[in-house]
């Protein structure tokens, strides 16, 4: 990585610890990214992109604010980033997926939280990740109470801006959520001092649709059999589909897919025919989180498909892109949204059919539902995925496991006799 130490003195990051952080991650992607035999050559750009994590987007950032602009940390797939780029913004994901950051976490959480709003929380009271050193106001949203309480910790550092979700499906539901995008809008324009026409806001629309479609494009090589790509480094694009610039991703992933449809042309595959093909279902996979799609693929399978928030429920459904006013585009937008299956709904039957269908669509022969710890709403659900896909015959098991390496042998062990069955 080039010198950025400048642009991170800048920012007040705490370079000591920085170093410390930065020092962990090349040895660990050698390890799990580029060991892995017969990678597309696509894949080089998103290396480059994680060589620079914490470089050359920083550095992007810090120009786009010099010229006035503002930045918006993000947490979850429900904000709306479409409001934010049609107001000149920039949204940033913010997830945190290291066990580095736990332990700062720590400090103001309890224990039995999560570990992703731990490392999350972490990530900014410890001063390390550049981007929320570079984000002028944060997004949160009601998906579950710890966040909810997280978010107030985190005002303490940086303006922290709640979007209220509502917890079931109803038609009232949709219209008080179509009212909080429009809140969520004036809330933009106040802060980057730009008003929202129909026309930003259908060129935003544009953008984002073309990296939902991008990877829905991705995903669907991985039906093929063999898979021309792993689920590792499927699962790599679309955590960087958080944070790059949406237009430069959008080209890279179409490169990439390109690649892909001649490997399937040809046959070529990076598992062997007849490899088992998984479906992970559940909590979402932040950045460096791939301790269980490096587990399952060493172990002889293939993930094929994600249903999680950093899988299918990030880029499935289409926002409309016609509209004759601003408003009826704000209702296509709220709607497209409203259709994501989180756990935090209730009833939530949609999420068990979606998972039904990926196993379908994607041939998959078995699916291990991923629960980090003390993630409630998904740990609740699993019983009820389980108990729906063993109706169908679908071999189904149940991890559930933080960013330690304590428990690597034990999960490994699990999965390697889980792909006993489902072979």
């Amino acid at each position: 990585m080039s010198d950025y130490r400048d642009l991170w003195q800048s920012l007040n990051m705490d370079l000591e610890r920085h170093d410390l952080l930065c020092a962990a991650l090349p040895s660990l992607y050698e390890e799990v990214y580029l060991n892995q035999p017969g990678r597309p050559q696509g894949m080089n750009y998103f290396n480059a992109v994680i060589a620079e994590i914490h470089g050359m987007r920083v550095a992007e950032l810090a120009e786009h604010r010099k010229q006035g602009g503002k930045v918006f940390g993000t947490f979850c797939v429900f904000v709306p980033t479409e409001i934010i780029r049609a107001a000149g913004g920039v949204a940033i994901g913010l997830c945190g997926g290291s066990q580095f950051w736990v332990p700062d976490g720590e400090k103001v959480l309890p224990r039995t939280v999560c570990p992703l709003i731990k490392a999350s929380v972490g990530a900014k009271i410890s001063r390390t990740c550049p981007y929320f050193e570079s984000s002028d106001m944060l997004v949160g949203e009601t998906t579950c109470d710890d966040k909810k309480k997280a978010w107030e910790i985190l005002n303490e550092y940086i303006p922290t801006y709640v979007m209220e979700l509502p917890q079931m499906k109803r038609e009232k539901d949709r219209q008080a959520w179509i009212e909080e995008v429009g809140i969520f809008k004036g809330t933009v324009e106040k802060i980057t001092g730009k008003k929202i026409e129909r026309e930003h806001l259908r060129e935003a629309i544009r953008v984002e649709n073309a990296k939902r479609k991008a990877l829905k494009r991705l995903y669907s090589f991985r039906k093929n059999d063999p898979v021309p790509i792993s689920g590792k480094d499927a699962l790599l694009v679309t955590q960087i589909a958080f944070y790059d610039d949406p237009q430069r991703f959008v080209e890279r992933t179409e490169e990439l897919c390109s690649e892909l449809e001649e490997r399937v042309t040809s046959g070529y595959g990076v598992f062997k025919n007849g490899a088992p093909r998984i479906v992970i279902a559940g909590s979402p996979q932040a950045i460096p989180n791939w301790k269980l799609h490096h587990l399952i693929e060493t172990s002889g399978a293939v993930v094929v498909c994600e249903e999680t928030c950093t899988g299918t429920r990030y880029f499935e459904h289409l926002v409309q892109e016609e509209g004759e006013t601003l408003e009826e585009l704000l209702v296509n937008l709220a709607n497209r949204y409203f259709q994501i299956n989180c756990a935090c709904f209730t009833p939530n039957h949609e999420r068990v059919e979606d998972i039904l269908r990926l196993v379908h669509e994607y041939r998959a022969d078995g699916v291990i539902h991923y629960n980090l710890s003390f993630c409630q709403p998904y740990s609740i659900e699993a019983a009820r995925v389980e108990k729906a896909l063993k109706a169908k015959g679908i071999p189904c098991l149940r991890i559930e496991t933080d960013y330690s390496e304590e428990d690597i042998e034990q999960i490994r062990t699990r999965i390697e006799a889980f792909l006993e069955v489902v072979r």
